[in-house]
């Protein structure tokens, strides 16, 4: 790629446009080198925020050639460290915002093709979502009139996308980071009308973070996230949230049986494959911790409609929890 000194950059940053013929000697230029530097991966981001027209194709080739750099051209092959990841983080955001929906593809396109990434790149796209529920702006809000504490169902496939490419293939447990901005955002649509696409993945993510926190085996994330929303739309405040309890209670039963104790070996590998990991990355993975979990149930003084179902189901089918997490949906359910 170190072909692409020889373009003419300042042509097309001067113009602030990418043209399909520039857009073909970049491909060219890429694909007939394929190594590509840090400095020749910042043109192309400088290209991207600096130009205001692109070519259809530009947004493709500039996700999968940023994501060539990270993950095949910067060591070690294949993952993402917390030094790349933060660079990353860097190029694309201001004051931590993203300012544009195919940044924030790269970003999910990163954490998808990675074996293994920093869960701080993870929250840091989930908290994206969140800027746009918390404040009813910025690029996926763009065109749109959806106000602040609302999410739309485009937002929940982004949040369950970006999860499932962090967990990728593995058995891969929500981490407290991602879980800390789901609740963020559960708090934000609290008082907004029931929304069961939402509530099926919150439920489902904070069950996840549970079960894990309790000492299961937990599934893959595609598994134990997958959409199974299905409830009609009703004036009645009342019914929807009735209907709200029926599916969680019907959703979660049926993802019950993926999750199992694990054994002394299962937790003895679990441990030095978070170990590996960690040294890969260079970031510690931070388990859930029980007390945290509680401690963020009903944070804001009461449940919402969608931890009201969560700690309704817990109560009623009475999995074996870490004992702090059964005495809190005991209290929390009398309390509601």
């Amino acid at each position: 790629m170190g072909g692409l000194r020889s373009l003419p950059v300042e042509e097309i940053l001067s113009r602030q446009t990418v043209e399909f013929d520039d857009l073909l000697l970049l491909k060219r230029v890429f694909y007939e080198d394929g190594v590509a530097s840090a400095q020749e991966a910042e043109l192309l981001i400088a290209m991207h925020r600096t130009c205001k027209v692109h070519h259809a194709d530009w947004p493709d080739f500039f996700v999968e050639a940023i994501t060539d750099y990270l993950i095949l051209q910067e060591p070690p092959c294949g993952y993402l460290t917390a030094a790349n990841a933060h660079w990353l983080i860097d190029q694309v955001s201001r004051d931590g915002r993203i300012e544009s929906k195919t940044e924030l593809e790269l970003v999910r396109n990163v954490l998808d093709k990675a074996r293994w990434a920093p869960a701080s790149l993870s929250k840091f796209a989930l908290e994206q979502v969140k800027h746009a529920v918390v404040t009813g702006a910025g690029p996926l809000r763009q065109a749109k009139t959806i106000p602040p504490g609302r999410i739309s169902e485009s937002e929940v496939d982004l949040l369950r996308r970006i999860l499932y490419a962090f967990g990728g293939d593995g058995h891969v447990a929500v981490t407290r980071a991602e879980a800390d901005v789901l609740f963020d955002i559960d708090e934000a649509v609290a008082g907004a009308p029931p929304n069961a696409l939402w509530t099926d993945l919150f439920v489902k993510a904070i069950a996840n973070v549970m079960m894990s926190a309790s000492g299961y085996s937990v599934p893959s994330r595609e598994e134990a996230l997958r959409q199974d929303a299905d409830i009609e739309e009703d004036d009645s405040q009342s019914s929807m949230l009735f209907s709200l309890l029926s599916m969680v209670h019907a959703n979660l039963s049926s993802m019950q049986d993926a999750y199992h104790d694990q054994s002394v070996e299962e937790r003895a590998l679990a441990r030095l494959e978070h170990q590996r990991i960690e040294i890969i990355t260079n970031e510690e993975i931070a388990d859930a911790d029980p007390i945290w979990l509680v401690g963020r149930l009903g944070r804001g003084g009461r449940l919402s409609p969608s931890e009201q179902a969560l700690v309704s189901y817990f109560n009623h089918e009475s999995p074996r929890v870490h004992p702090a997490i059964t005495e809190a949906v005991c209290r929390l359910g009398q309390a509601a």
